[in-house]
């Protein structure tokens, strides 16, 4: 990630916040229909958990800068992905729900540019995210 990217992707953040219902349905409606298996690792009702998304997003995306300093709650976050079931071939699924609604909510905004400034953020997690993962002892409890 680079500066630019990164005040690309907080500026394009602010955009989609004010509307973040909306934009959240429609990521958990993407995520479904690109895999409808990942359906039933969720609750019924998406309410919280579509809240908790977008907080998850606003932190992460508001410390981008010191994103040193998230390593351990991203790990952590990791963690219970894998308690819910979450297996790392799921992330490249959630990336492309994750970028087909930015480039929705965001419309012609969602230039080239930005696009490649949230893959290379999301990409940063994900990795983070996916070592962790891969730690031994996590695996066995997997």
């Amino acid at each position: 990630m680079t500066p630019d990217q990164i005040t690309l992707v907080q500026n394009s953040f602010r955009q989609v916040a004010p509307i973040r219902d909306e934009v959240s349905a429609q990521f958990y409606a993407r995520l479904f229909e690109l895999d409808p298996s990942l359906r039933r690792l969720f609750p019924d009702d998406l309410t919280k958990q579509r809240h908790d998304l977008m907080v998850m997003l606003s932190v992460v995306i508001g410390s981008l800068r010191y994103i040193d300093g998230l390593v351990p709650s991203i790990q952590a976050l990791a963690r219970r992905h894998i308690a819910y079931g979450a297996r790392p071939e799921h992330f490249q699924t959630v990336g492309a729900a994750l970028l087909g609604t930015l480039s929705q909510g965001l419309g012609d905004a969602f230039t080239p540019e930005l696009e490649a400034a949230w893959i290379a953020v999301y990409g940063a997690l994900v990795n983070t995210m996916l070592s962790a993962m891969a730690e031994p002892e996590l695996k066995q409890a997997a």
